[in-house]
């Protein structure tokens, strides 16, 4: 029995999981072999991971049966003369495995209109092309609200709630990724225009995370990312008064002098809440990790003191950025809520739709000694990312120039 399987990247654990769905499949059907096609000429092209991936396949390679497909994986009847389609044919010969790599059903098989996997309503859903959506990576402050002001532009799309974490899939920096792509694009609209709609998620979390980078850079290379950066320390303390409000029992029994101050013998959970306070608030560490996978075009810097106080401004820049249309008037669409505090879309006949009663919580001042502690704390990651910003020729936001200005 034949299975013809074609992978989108290697990486290290899949060939693993092939080997043993291989072996799962056996035991029900006698001599069950995959039959793997190989382009050599995408062998070792992609990350160290997806290398390694590559390496352990091969080292499993008298378990499965192989195909040649070109040795760039072109289409045989598109050559102009023999010599060329036997040159191909030759060096992938020569040659014994493939980085494994993404595949198109309405190409790479034939079939009945009507026997389409999923039927014809799933082939129809690829007449016009691939949706264009954008992932945006943020900061746990202001998520809501840009996220709420990103939905009121006709033509941008957001994922539907998780039932778990709610308006953020966390895809890219958890488990869930190992659910596969179809679990996660499930969680998309079919966009109306898929020449002009953008879909996309927030996450509070991805921006930090050390797996979030390659895995978005190897689905989705062409995303456009966002982030939004406020002063680490009102970050920090920010995330230790979220905390709170959830009945951390860590936030709710140390202050947060005692949780940013911690020392090396501090009980784990301390020291766990420490690290969610402070770490995140190393930009530059963490943009230059973003930037090993996207080039800086693709990344656009806002300043959440701005999106606080002049949104329309901002959302302005964020729609230039991802070349959305129509353009949007924020202008007249938004209105300051006194009350609230902060701003809120304008509906018919004045009415406002805001965020929820959970959003822009009264918190406390942050108390001197707390203040000058991440102060110091920052001052060297402040400056950074000032240099940073500098090389990527984005403006610097209020609060790090504000900070920078103490220094002299």
């Amino acid at each position: 029995i034949l299975l013809w399987v074609q992978l989108y990247y290697g990486s290290v654990g899949k060939d693993l999981a092939l080997l043993d769905t291989q072996n799962l499949l056996r035991a029900q059907i006698t001599n069950f072999t995959f039959n793997l096609g190989f382009s050599g000429k995408f062998y070792h092209t992609g990350t160290e991971e997806e290398d390694e991936g590559d390496d352990r396949l091969l080292g499993s390679v008298d378990e499965f049966w192989w195909f040649p497909h070109m040795w760039s994986h072109m289409q045989p009847h598109l050559f102009h003369n023999e010599s060329s389609l036997v040159e191909q044919m030759i060096l992938n010969k020569k040659f014994a495995l493939v980085l494994p790599r993404q595949t198109c059903g309405l190409f790479t098989h034939t079939i009945f209109y009507k026997e389409y996997p999923g039927g014809p309503k799933e082939l129809d859903k690829s007449i016009q092309g691939g949706e264009l959506f954008f992932t945006v990576v943020l900061n746990p402050v202001r998520t809501t609200a840009l996220y709420l002001f990103l939905v009121m532009h006709p033509s941008i799309l957001s994922n539907s709630p998780s039932p778990k974490t709610f308006e953020e899939v966390q895809f890219f920096n958890r488990n869930n990724y190992h659910r596969g792509i179809d679990w996660y694009m499930d969680f998309f609209p079919v966009p109306s225009n898929v020449t002009t709609d953008f879909l996309f998620e927030k996450s509070a979390n991805y921006f930090h995370s050390e797996e979030a980078p390659k895995r978005a850079a190897s689905l989705v290379p062409k995303a456009k990312i966002i982030t939004i950066l406020i002063d680490p320390s009102d970050r920090a303390y920010s995330w230790y008064q979220h905390q709170r409000s959830h009945e951390d029992p860590a936030a709710l029994r140390f202050s947060f002098y005692e949780v940013i101050s911690a020392g090396p013998r501090a009980p784990s959970e301390l020291r766990a809440l420490q690290k969610r306070c402070l770490v995140p608030g190393w930009y530059a560490s963490h943009i230059e990790r973003w930037l090993v996978y996207f080039p800086p075009f693709q990344l656009l810097i806002i300043d959440g003191q701005q999106l606080r106080t002049d949104p329309a401004t901002v959302m302005d820049e964020v729609q230039k950025f991802l070349g959305v249309s129509p353009h949007y008037n924020y202008s007249e669409a938004l209105t300051f809520d006194s009350h609230k505090g902060f701003w809120c879309q304008l509906l018919e006949e004045g009415k406002t739709k805001c965020l929820g009663k959970s959003k822009g919580r009264k918190y406390p001042p942050m108390d001197p000694d707390s203040r000058a502690f991440l102060s110091s704390y920052y001052r060297e990651h402040n400056v950074e990312l000032s240099k940073l910003l500098h090389r990527l020729g984005q403006p610097l936001p209020s609060w790090l120039r504000q900070e920078l200005q103490k220094l002299r």
